[in-house]
């Protein structure tokens, strides 16, 4: 468990944001949020068993993915030290495509998105796309590392999805608090950049 960011006297309180953290099945979501929250993440993870495989695409699975995401995962991370201290409140969608409308109210109330794709299974990534540019809500693309796993450079994700230009795309490993709590901080600044002008500054990261 990561520690808490404590306050210090006369520090301002932390702007609270919502995010999404959306992507396909088995794509590292519950495990982004889990790895970065400073409060023991909710998951509610539930076995997967054979009566999923009619309506679930398991085709390039790691395998010991035997668990999925049924409703949400929730964690939290705060920082401090800048002139803008953030509480982000993050919130793991499902994977299947099937949960769509939960996306839907997942999302109310979000500043933006992280979309978590593993590029052996990017056919699995263009609905959460989909969803997230058809509901304008700001996200960037996080390439999760996984052991073994080809790397493909942004630029060339960023051609299969069909991403804009000033959609991010950068790489990451999930299960690593500081690259999870970068790719956090450049949503932040993407996000917040749509909504103030100019762009509100945002802190440098701060481990305390």
């Amino acid at each position: 468990m990561h520690k808490t960011t404590s306050a210090m006297p006369g520090d301002p309180s932390p702007v609270p944001l919502k995010i999404v953290v959306g992507g396909g099945l088995g794509a590292g979501k519950t495990t982004f949020v889990g790895a970065v929250s400073e409060i023991t993440p909710l998951s509610t993870e539930e076995r997967m068993t054979t009566y999923g495989e009619p309506v679930d695409s398991l085709d390039g699975l790691r395998a010991d993915k035997n668990e999925t995401t049924v409703a949400f995962d929730f964690g939290r991370r705060t920082f401090r030290g800048g002139p803008l201290p953030l509480e982000l409140f993050l919130f793991g969608t499902p994977g299947q495509d099937r949960f769509v409308s939960l996306w839907e109210d997942i999302c109310r109330g979000a500043v933006g998105a992280v979309i978590i794709i593993d590029t052996a299974r990017l056919a699995e990534s263009f609905t959460a796309v989909s969803f997230f540019e058809a509901a304008g809500l700001p996200f960037l693309v996080a390439l999760n590392r996984f052991d073994g796993a080809h790397h493909y450079p942004a630029e060339e994700v960023r051609d299969a999805l069909g991403l804009a230009p000033d959609v991010p795309v950068i790489s990451c490993d999930a299960r690593n608090a500081d690259q999870v709590a970068s790719v956090l901080i450049t949503l932040a600044d993407h996000a917040l950049s749509r909504f103030t002008s100019p762009p509100a500054p945002l802190p440098a990261l701060d481990a305390r």
